[in-house]
């Protein structure tokens, strides 16, 4: 070993004790993402704008205890930031050059790094966000009031999923109310609309984050393939799951869902806790996220390892659709369209099937929801994906390049307990659209074979 060599692998470990001790999985990244997003917003807000943003609350369980925070993804997209009690002011006319971009984190400790672990440091945080500016949070009240009485509209940030239930009131808002208290005669604007616009589009240092994610989900796919038997538990089969993504540095994108037979039919089926029969089917829709960012996964395998001649039927109708259903995935075509397309296809199948008459693909309807296909495929036929597995965009608008999509058709026949769902994540480009999963076991002969192999 040459003398520089222990130079080079403590730089390295350090790097690795403080991701460890930040309580972040995943490898650094490289802060010019981060700094590109912030431009992007900076050009859309008009001038004499100040933004700000808040970090999630730590959410509380019972007693005294807590749950690990999930980071604001409107704030990670912005700083890269996963930490509590975390601010940033974005003022891009700012007289001040320095004052433009102020990060605020909170304070540690001696009490706190024994108690909690490693914070963040000011110069940490400039390392992971590019801001150039930190400050600790208790310093906010001082220079918030500078900067908005300078600031000719506030932009100030909540959740606006348009499917979000919000039972609890969030940090975002809670901070919009005390200063719409202590402002009353400032102008106060939504940041969301400009948030879903921006984050809609994946830049390429995004999807490659994707990418890794889709990875990870491979890994654990084709390590639950090589598992799957009959007398398994459906919550073995999560725990398989969870080994494999988590030795890579991932997590579950979502509260998995593994159904044997007739679960397989429940669309959000989440107690993972009953047998596998020989002779069931079993639907698999789990995936992973890497460094908050996410993927989705459906495949549709046969306990046993091999397809009865019934299951296979329904599973290559629905493979037809899923392919139909991405060549589809192009610039210009709204989410509507294509949700009809898809639905289109899944009703011309299931007449081959035997569960819909030739007569029913006429039948016309006023409530969309009402259509006779909708018995067997109720749900959509995708959505954006990246930082938030239902990812913010508005689905009124055509698609552009630079969208991820999910594209997940099904047919479900809870009489037969048996439903075939198959989910892929796909990127739309000006080119055609990729299939950032194309690489992971998808025709039912890959399957058997690869489940063959334990």
């Amino acid at each position: 070993m040459s003398r520089k060599s222990p130079v080079k692998i403590l730089r390295i470990d350090v790097r690795a004790l403080f991701l460890h001790l930040a309580g972040v999985r995943h490898a650094p990244i490289n802060p010019k993402l981060f700094i590109g997003n912030r431009q992007r917003l900076s050009a859309l807000l008009p001038a004499g704008s100040l933004a700000i943003l808040n970090a999630n609350d730590i959410p509380p369980t019972n007693a005294d205890g807590t749950l690990r925070i999930a980071a604001n993804t409107d704030l990670f997209y912005l700083t890269g930031v996963e930490q509590e009690e975390s601010v940033l002011l974005l003022f891009p006319d700012a007289e001040d050059i320095r004052l433009r971009e102020i990060l605020f984190l909170r304070e540690t400790s001696d009490t706190i790094a024994i108690w909690e672990g490693h914070k963040l440091t000011k110069d940490e945080a400039i390392q992971v966000s590019g801001i150039q500016t930190v400050l600790w949070i208790s310093e906010l009240p001082r220079m918030l009031h500078r900067l908005i009485c300078e600031a000719g509209q506030v932009y100030l940030n909540t959740n606006e999923h348009k499917r979000a239930v919000i039972d609890v009131e969030s940090r975002d808002v809670r901070f919009a109310k005390e200063l719409r208290n202590t402002y009353p005669l400032h102008e106060f604007r939504r940041l969301a609309p400009l948030m879903h616009q921006l984050r809609v589009v994946k830049t390429q240092a995004e999807i490659a984050l994707i990418q890794q994610a889709c990875g990870i989900t491979k890994a654990g796919f084709e390590r639950v393939c090589q598992f799957v038997k009959p007398g398994v538990n459906e919550c073995e089969i999560e725990a398989e799951f969870a080994h494999e993504f988590i030795r890579r540095r991932g997590g579950f994108a979502y509260n998995p869902i593994i159904g044997a037979g007739a679960n397989s039919c429940v669309l959000h089926y989440v107690d993972n806790d009953k047998d596998c029969k020989n002779g069931d089917i079993l639907l698999l829709d789990v995936a992973s996220s890497y460094a908050n960012y996410n993927s989705d996964l459906t495949r549709t395998i046969p306990v046993n390892g091999r397809y009865t001649k019934r299951q296979k039927q329904v599973y290559t109708a629905v493979l037809r659709v899923l392919r139909a259903s991405i060549a589809g995935l192009i610039p210009g075509k709204t989410w509507r369209q294509w949700q009809l397309e898809a639905e289109d296809l899944v009703a011309r199948e299931c007449v081959d099937l035997g569960l819909l008459k030739s007569r029913d693909l006429k039948v016309k309807v006023e409530d969309p929801m009402a259509k006779p296909v909708k018995k067997w495929f109720m749900h959509g036929n995708g959505h954006p994906i990246g930082l938030d597995v239902h990812d913010l965009g508005n689905m009124n608008v055509s698609f552009a390049a630079g969208w991820v999509m999910t594209v997940e058709p099904a047919i479900y026949i809870p009489k037969e307990q048996l439903a075939i769902r198959l989910e892929n994540v796909v990127m739309i480009t000006d080119s055609g659209p990729i299939d950032l999963m194309s690489d992971i076991p998808i025709e039912a002969d890959d399957i058997e074979d690869l489940m063959a192999q334990g």
